[in-house]
C-alpha cells in the first residue's frame, strides 16, 4: 500500500529560465530537492533571506498546503491535478519584482489577471474534498487575531486566509525581512532577475508539491501539463500512481 505524504500543496512552479534562476536563488532544486551552488549570473543569497521559501521550493502557491481528509489518498490528489489540468489553457503573466507582506517576490505586473484568478479559484474549489480540517495550532499558526474579518472568513472556510477575493499571485524569493534588508533584496535581485522578467510567466502546467513528513522540504510529486502531459518529480511516490 502506498504511503501518504504528510502534506501536499497544489503550487504553480514556473519552468524554463525563470525556474533555473529562481531554484539557483533560493540553493535547491525541487524537482529532486537537491541542494544547488549559486551558477553563472545568479548571485548567492544569504541563507537567512531564503530558508523559509526554500523549504517550500520554487513556486507560486494555487491551493494551499494541507492534510489528507479521512478516507482521501494520494491518488485521488493525482487524479483530481490531471483532470483539472486538462480543462485547463495556457495563457501568458507578465511579473514584476515586488514587496509582499515584509517578503520579495516575483508578484504580477499589473496587479491582477483574470485567467490566474479563475485558476486559483478552480484548484481551491477543487482539491478542497480532499482536505482535513487544520488543527487549533495550524489555525494559531495564521494569527487569527490579526486577520481582516474577511481573511478571518477564508480561513474559517478553507483553511487559508488566502484564497478567493484575497487571493494575491506570488513566487516568494525571500523571507521576512526588515526594512532595510528588505531593500537591499530587492536590488540585488532586480540587478540579477530583471531581464528575465522582460518575457511573461508560461502558465501551462500545475503541479503537486509533497511534504513527506512533518519538518521536511517539499518536493515536487508531479507536474501536470494542460495538454495532458506529467513530469515526475522526487515524490511522485507518494501519489500511488
Amino acid at each position: 500500500m502506498t504511503r501518504a505524504a504528510y502534506r501536499y500543496a497544489i503550487y504553480l512552479s514556473p519552468s524554463g529560465p525563470l525556474r533555473t534562476f529562481g531554484s539557483q536563488w533560493l540553493g535547491r532544486d525541487a524537482d529532486t530537492g537537491a541542494t544547488l551552488p549559486p551558477a553563472g549570473d545568479t548571485p548567492a543569497a544569504p541563507a537567512d533571506w531564503v530558508r523559509a521559501p526554500a523549504h517550500y521550493g520554487l513556486h507560486a502557491t494555487l491551493k494551499p498546503p494541507f492534510r489528507l481528509a479521512d478516507g482521501a489518498s494520494g491518488a485521488m490528489v493525482d487524479a483530481t491535478a490531471r483532470e483539472l489540468a486538462r480543462r485547463q489553457a495556457p495563457f501568458d503573466a507578465p511579473l514584476a519584482l515586488r514587496a509582499l507582506r515584509g517578503f520579495v517576490a516575483w508578484r504580477l505586473a499589473d496587479g491582477g489577471s483574470a485567467p490566474m484568478q479563475a485558476l486559483a479559484d478552480a484548484c481551491v474549489l477543487a482539491f478542497d474534498p480532499l482536505r482535513a480540517p487544520p488543527t487549533a495550532q495550524e489555525l494559531a499558526r495564521r494569527a487569527p487575531d490579526q486577520l481582516s474579518d474577511e481573511k478571518r472568513r477564508m480561513l474559517d472556510a478553507w483553511g487559508y486566509p488566502y484564497v478567493f477575493g484575497t487571493f494575491v499571485f506570488h513566487i516568494t524569493l525571500t523571507g521576512v525581512l526588515d526594512p532595510a534588508t528588505q531593500r537591499a533584496a530587492l536590488a540585488r535581485l532586480e540587478a540579477a532577475s530583471g531581464k528575465l522578467l522582460q518575457a511573461p510567466l508560461q502558465v501551462d502546467r500545475i503541479s503537486v508539491f509533497v511534504q513527506p513528513a512533518p519538518g521536511e522540504d517539499f518536493v515536487v510529486a508531479r507536474h501536470y501539463g494542460f495538454d495532458g502531459s506529467t513530469t515526475d518529480g522526487a515524490g511522485a511516490a507518494y501519489l500511488g500512481a
